[in-house]
């Protein structure tokens, strides 16, 4: 079975590859809307060396791995589960002998990983080009960051897979998906780190699983968290990927049955 998984994981990442051109238009575009955010919060430092433990440096390393981040996740949208539903094509799937929930996760995998090589590394790549990068504080950190984002990728899976279960109930699922995807663009920390907001902000986001979307893997890199802080960090993401696969497995059982009933 885990052969089926990875050849699914292999065939979405050489069809999202199929896209060069878009790939390559979407690269540009974060290229430019990273050069922007990265001279905004330098002008946000100002005289200042140090803004809620961020260095320039480190805000400018923020901006180019958030930049890295934004395809590969994805942020501004996933429509692909919700369409199936839209069109009835869920029935197919559903029938299929793999588990529904790993199926799809199979699949983001592979997509994952196209953007990631396609429009994610080159990012970085051109963000270094033009300015001096921070790089993790040990290596213990660099390990961790590679296992935040693998850990990221899952959490970002499950709240996407949930949201887009609400086609179930509604044929304005595309308004609620556009509200959640919002909602996470911007507790998550993408906008800005979420030290950077309020005390009573920062302390509600993080009761959310949206920082460990971005914020957690941005401060893991930096070495802002260290020691048991940092095994808590990567628990945390851990924690809200099992907690969102659950709930997204109890909404799909509700809303299969829905659809059953219905006779779809």
């Amino acid at each position: 079975m885990l052969a089926t998984y990875a050849a699914l994981a292999r065939l979405a990442f050489q069809r999202y590859l199929a896209y060069r051109t878009a790939n390559l238009a979407g690269l540009a575009t974060n290229a430019f809307f990273g050069a922007l955010r990265a001279y905004i919060l330098i002008a946000l430092f100002g005289a200042q060396t140090h803004v809620a433990g961020y260095s320039v440096q480190g805000a400018v390393t923020y901006t180019g791995l958030t930049q890295m981040l934004l395809a590969y996740l994805p942020l501004y949208g996933w429509w692909e589960l919700m369409l199936t539903i839209q069109t009835g094509e869920i029935a197919a799937d559903l029938s299929r002998p793999v588990d529904f929930f790993l199926y799809w996760l199979a699949q983001d995998v592979g997509r994952a990983a196209c953007q990631f090589v396609m429009r994610g590394l080159p990012i970085l790549a051109l963000y270094a080009l033009f300015y001096s990068l921070a790089l993790p504080p040990t290596p213990w950190h660099a390990a961790a960051f590679v296992v935040s984002l693998v850990l990221a990728l899952l959490v970002s899976f499950a709240w996407r897979f949930l949201v887009s279960l609400s086609a179930f109930w509604t044929p304005d699922a595309r308004g609620v998906g556009r509200t959640a995807w919002t909602v996470a663009i911007v507790l998550s920390g993408f906008m800005m780190p979420v030290a950077f907001f309020p005390p009573w902000a920062e302390a509600l986001m993080r009761l959310t699983p949206f920082p460990s979307l971005i914020n957690t893997e941005v401060e893991i890199y930096l070495g802002i968290v260290g020691g048991p802080a940092l095994l808590g960090a990567l628990a945390g993401q851990l924690f809200w990927f099992l907690a969102l696969a659950a709930l997204s497995r109890l909404v799909l059982a509700a809303g299969v049955k829905k659809l059953v009933i219905q006779g779809g």
